[in-house]
């Protein structure tokens, strides 16, 4: 609960900057709001040899400042940059070069049965994490984004943080191609959740005990595009690769290091 008294001292004291720079924005604005839906392929879990195939729906809606959407969702509308993720997000600095906004979202935690590799090892109960985020523009097309976000009902999620570096290395009216490369990372509590074997689970699981420490999760880097098909609609689409490092890649339930994902989507925004 120490990040929630963090996430609401950093939200007062940004607040004279939010209301000063909301007084300067016109009164009424009109809303934003995508609708699509994507092909995704993906590991089962972090570490997982298996994958998975799912068709998800996208969407997302923006009033001012205010913005809630599904995952990937905010990124296809526009404000991508500012790194606020899924579920309801607003920003408290807006400028040309730094943002710096809080979020909140439902984590469904993971239902250990819905894998072999897990199964018989606790779930992960699904909370409500508060995110901090932040992001600065250093050039036109170059970006660094950091964030930190915390389980707030002390459900086991525990604290993660990351770090992500983006770079938009193409732009046209009719295509745009953008990378980017970051680090994960996890506390304690959130490493045991989802890479730990707890002893009371070791018979069950068939796994070895693991009690892993706060560390780094993941190096990951991928590649998306983005490419207009009319005023409203577009495709999309990208691939990029995962690899799992300290105390999560050592955990017992790691099936391989090296992890790869694609999509493919369409969408319509207003």
């Amino acid at each position: 609960m120490k990040f929630a008294l963090i996430l609401l001292a950093t939200g007062a004291a940004a607040l004279p900057t939010h209301a000063q720079q909301a007084e300067q924005e016109p009164e009424s604005q009109p809303a934003r709001y995508l609708l699509g839906a994507s092909v995704a392929s993906r590991p089962e879990y972090d570490g997982a040899s298996t994958r998975q195939t799912k068709l998800k729906p996208l969407w997302a809606v923006q009033w001012g400042r205010w913005r809630i959407s599904t995952s990937g969702g905010s990124a296809l509308l526009g404000f991508g940059r500012e790194g606020g993720g899924a579920g309801a997000s607003t920003l408290l600095i807006d400028s040309s070069k730094l943002r710096l906004g809080v979020a909140l979202r439902v984590d469904s935690g993971r239902n250990s049965g819905d894998s072999s590799t897990t199964q018989g090892l606790p779930d992960v109960k699904r909370t409500l994490r508060a995110r901090l985020y932040a992001n600065y523009s250093f050039a036109p097309d170059w970006n660094l984004g950091a964030n930190l976000s915390q389980d707030l009902l002390g459900r086991k999620g525990g604290l993660t943080a990351g770090v992500d570096l983006g770079w938009r290395f193409y732009r046209s009216p009719t295509l745009e191609w953008a990378s980017g490369v970051g680090l994960s990372a996890g506390d304690a509590q959130n490493l045991r959740s989802y890479f730990g074997v707890p002893e009371s689970a070791v018979a069950a699981s068939g796994k070895p005990a693991y009690t892993p420490g706060a560390g780094l999760r993941d190096l990951h880097a991928g590649v998306s595009f983005t490419r207009p098909l009319s005023k409203h609609w577009f495709v999309f689409g990208g691939t990029g690769a995962s690899h799992l490092l300290g105390p999560a890649a050592d955990s017992p339930l790691i099936q391989q290091r090296n992890g790869t994902y694609a999509n493919l989507g369409l969408a319509w925004r207003n």
